[in-house]
């Protein structure tokens, strides 16, 4: 089957318009996702339980008439149940779970027309800010530098979309998930307000309701795009997202002037971050200011440390409950090899919390909220990096750490390495990040947005405007240039 040699050249939205155009067909996207498979994944290990066959009699039969029908899409192998492809979660223990239906979100995206043809890797249990699972037998890798992680939970989705393999795919983020990997891969993450995006019917709610669906794009109107698509309540939800006023794709032609920034250059918390990290904050925030806006240094009087243990608790319990339902399936106890250490520590300290104990911990998340909340009265969005520092190095965020409590809050743990992420989690707010700056070495430094709960339509306008003023859709890590049987390509 023919290769698409502009495939690079195409977001989704434009993808599939060329396939409803007639210029080229669903078979020959599908082919050139495969290839680029076949030719990139033993470097990455982003891409797992490829079903070529599958996703080509889908195709056969006729995809629905959507508006991303004929476009080659990814599931996060985390959560996301759909027929016939079963889910690891990252986990050896959850190898090869089956299901007999479609999450909802899952039903919204078939329906739009895009062709699943397999899922992307994920950190087990999706409690890491890298992606190195021994389920899938290695760690998997950042395009830009393979001795780096594209970030975690989404991290095999953040690869295959920065490599070039799909133009977009699912993720999920109930810490940082979407906007760690968008960070670290030179992409584009929006984390929409809680419960803009369905759960069920599997869950009502993940993490105390910190966990939500999303994508990760080189465009900021395939987002907008499939947000609109996946966007709304399903049955039995326990929350509700206020209503839009438009759509997330209206939102991107609003242009709005005078809002009120908060720039903040340290972690959340008042601590160093790296320079580099620092100054592509500040650059956003003189952009921003350049078009109109009101900019003012200033962090949230809030409780951050004490959020990030509550998290981390409410985390730990959230892990158990998963290992126990599969357990109970099984009809089993545990055994020494179906936990990496990370999960395994997170489930002994999830049994000394008792129940009031995890009720106090929600009740602070929510308290944060507030906090949080009362800054946002004074500020329409808040300017930060999106992590501490430029992408980490392969293994120093792997799960063989023996303490789940060191690993998420020690001293080189995840929350100091991604000190912004979960605040918005725990309060729901709708936040996103921005790939506006490269480090010397090369790396992708996210810039990260935050604004008031349900303002999703404000941030998601600011973030097309900053993509309008500083475009990086043609930006491409250099192991896009070495994709078998299609020449080469330089870094641009």
């Amino acid at each position: 089957m023919q290769i698409l040699p502009d495939y690079d050249d195409f977001d989704a939205t434009g993808l599939a318009q060329g396939i409803a155009a007639g210029d080229f067909s669903p078979e020959e996207a599908l082919s050139t996702a495969l290839a680029r498979v076949e030719a990139l994944n033993p470097q990455l290990n982003a891409v797992t339980q490829v079903q070529a066959d599958r996703a080509r009699e889908t195709i056969k039969a006729g995809v629905p008439k959507g508006p991303l029908s004929g476009v080659p899409f990814l599931l996060k192998d985390l959560g996301a149940e759909a027929i016939g492809f079963p889910g690891n979660n990252g986990s050896r223990l959850l190898k090869n779970t089956t299901y007999s239906y479609n999450s909802n979100l899952v039903q919204r995206l078939l329906a739009a027309g895009l062709v699943v043809f397999g899922r992307t890797t994920s950190p087990e249990g999706g409690i890491g800010c890298a992606t190195e699972a021994a389920v899938y037998g290695g760690p998997t890798r950042n395009p830009w530098n393979t001795d780096h992680t594209p970030g975690g939970s989404s991290g095999g989705s953040g690869a295959a979309v920065s490599a070039g393999i799909v133009p977009a795919a699912h993720g999920s983020d109930g810490g940082g998930s979407i906007r760690i990997p968008a960070s670290s891969c030179g992409l584009f993450g929006f984390k929409p307000t809680r419960a803009r995006l369905p759960d069920g019917p599997a869950s009502g709610e993940g993490w105390g309701g910190m966990a939500i669906e999303g994508f990760l794009t080189r465009s900021v109107r395939d987002s907008a795009l499939l947000l609109d698509i996946c966007s709304g309540t399903d049955l039995g939800a326990p929350y509700v997202a206020p209503p839009l006023d438009a759509s997330f794709m209206d939102a991107l032609e609003t242009s709005r002037k005078g809002l009120r920034v908060a720039l903040c250059t340290t972690t959340l918390d008042g601590e160093p971050v790296d320079p580099e990290c620092a100054a592509a904050a500040e650059a956003a925030a003189a952009l921003l200011s350049d078009m109109g806006h009101h900019v003012e240094i200033a962090h949230p009087e809030a409780d951050t440390a004490g959020m990030m243990q509550a998290w981390t608790e409410i985390v730990a319990c959230g892990t158990a409950l998963g290992v126990q339902h599969k357990l109970k399936r099984l009809g089993r106890d545990l055994l020494p090899d179906d936990l990496e250490p990370v999960s395994r520590s997170a489930c002994e300290f999830a049994a000394t919390i008792s129940g009031a104990a995890y009720l106090d911990a929600l009740e602070t998340v929510h308290e944060y909220g507030r906090q949080m909340a009362v800054f946002f009265d004074r500020f329409d969005l808040l300017v930060s990096p999106t992590l501490a520092e430029p992408p980490a190095r392969v293994g120093r965020f792997s799960h063989d750490r023996e303490s789940y409590l060191d690993y998420r809050l020690g001293p080189d743990g995840v929350f100091a390495y991604s000190p912004y992420t979960a605040s918005f989690n725990a309060t729901g707010q709708p936040a996103a990040s921005v790939p506006l700056a490269w480090s010397r070495a090369g790396l992708p430094i996210g810039v990260h947005l935050a604004a008031p709960f349900g303002a999703d339509e404000l941030l998601m306008g600011i973030c097309a405007e900053l993509e309008r003023a500083q475009p990086w859709f043609h930006k491409r890590p250099p192991l896009a240039g070495m994709r078998a049987g299609e020449g080469s390509r330089v870094n641009e």
